[in-house]
């Protein structure tokens, strides 16, 4: 595709970024056979193909409007395109740098301003959990949109003592939102890890990974919340206290291998974030040498399974395949479902802020689902485990839970 960008972007590091991205695309339209919105909504403007056109057309200084905008928006930034794409394009880079010009150009209509800060400071306030508990309490009363978000908190179980003791040490990622939604998936997190012998260390001072503000137009401050958990974590990756960082929400996982790529242009904090993003686990990654020997110990999941690989792991970190092996390995009886590939329409606030289109993928996927009938869904992202379950009539939950849960009737 060949490119002639404005001077304002031109010879800027996201103007050179984007122009060697747009350069790669060859308009073939692979990836409309995978784009969730196109397959919903059959329109040119929300496929890949169509989006790149429309960012090329800002960057080149043509006029930005709120259909753009909307356009955009409707964008899960799923990357299933990445995967089908045969050229390498990094769609997902682009559409960042997209939104970003987008939100400069273009005010938004006040009511989605003040929903999106809404969810910026609410999801990242302190205030959230004890928010969380009261939905919990309030829950029969509550209007059925919000009764779907506010599930109830698993029974807890005590937590391991002198977690300390194993040699192999790694750093849990405990998110800003997971602890206060569904704190049982930390936990099984920690008993399972220490049931193989590896101790997970809690890191205070950490913060949200970043993806909430990097997708509601404050790119800055998830530049800040970035630099923010380096400086926490560093100290302890960098003297060997811990290996990795374990990540078991798939989209904070993503979102902290991206931190090199977010973090490349700034000179204090570059390196870091590429050992950072180089020491990134999913916990299916940590689990994958022992699941084959834990799968005998605990004797099998009883029941059948659907696995539902939220994108962020299939597409964002390329583990579709290994999550799915590990899971047989421990015993899972997986049903396959057709289109496993495409999003469930979660997508992190997308399903605040995109509410229908949100809905419709998620029934689209829950029909598949069904069609397997299988007594549990599970899946790696609490965002994906929260939307299915609004929708669904068997339990959603996390497999790490499942897999605690037949630890604990041995």
């Amino acid at each position: 595709m060949q490119t002639n960008l404005a001077s304002w972007i031109r010879n800027t590091p996201e103007g050179e970024q984007a122009e060697e991205i747009l350069r790669r695309c060859v308009h073939c339209g692979f990836c409309q056979a995978t784009c969730p919105t196109y397959q919903e909504l059959g329109d040119e403007l929300d496929s890949p193909r169509g989006r790149i056109y429309l960012i090329k057309q800002m960057l080149e200084g043509e006029d930005v409007s709120a259909s753009t905008q909307m356009h955009l928006d409707r964008c899960l930034t799923c990357r299933n395109c990445e995967t089908t794409c045969p050229s390498g394009v990094e769609y997902g880079k682009l559409v960042d740098i997209g939104r970003a010009v987008a939100a400069e150009k273009v005010e938004r209509p006040l009511r989605e301003r003040l929903l999106r800060s809404a969810l910026r400071y609410g999801l990242n306030s302190p205030l959230f959990g004890p928010a969380m508990a009261l939905g919990r309490a309030m829950r029969p009363i509550l209007p059925a949109t919000l009764r779907s978000k506010v599930l109830p908190v698993q029974p807890s179980r005590p937590l391991p003592e002198n977690l300390t003791r194993h040699a192999r040490q790694v750093i849990m990622l405990e998110g800003c939102v997971q602890p206060a939604m569904m704190p049982s998936i930390d936990e099984a997190t920690i008993r399972v890890l220490d049931a193989v012998g590896i101790g997970v260390k809690s890191v205070p001072g950490s913060v949200c990974c970043g993806a909430i503000n990097l997708h509601l137009d404050a790119q800055e401050k998830a530049l800040d919340q970035m630099r923010t958990n380096i400086d926490v974590w560093w100290p302890l990756l960098d003297t060997g206290q811990a290996e990795c960082i374990v990540a078991n929400a798939s989209g904070c996982g993503a979102m902290l291998r991206e931190y090199a790529h977010h973090l490349r242009n700034d000179p204090r904090y570059a390196t870091k974030a590429q050992e950072l993003s180089d020491a990134v686990r999913d916990v299916s990654e940590l689990l994958e040498p022992y699941a084959a020997e834990l799968g005998k110990r605990i004797g099998g999941i009883a029941g059948r399974q659907a696995f539902h690989p939220p994108c962020t792991l299939q597409h964002w970190q390329k583990l579709r395949g290994t999550t799915e092996k590990v899971l047989a390995d421990l015993g899972f009886q997986l049903q396959p479902f057709a289109e496993s590939h495409l999003c469930c329409g979660s997508a992190g606030t997308y399903s605040v802020t995109q509410k229908e289109l949100s809905q419709s993928l998620r029934e689209r996927k829950l029909g598949h689902i069904a069609a397997t009938q299988p007594d549990l869904i599970v899946s790696s992202n609490m965002g994906c485990i929260a939307h299915l379950q609004g929708g669904a009539s068997v339990p959603v939950r996390h497999w790490i839970e499942v897999v605690d849960d037949a630890l604990a009737g041995q």
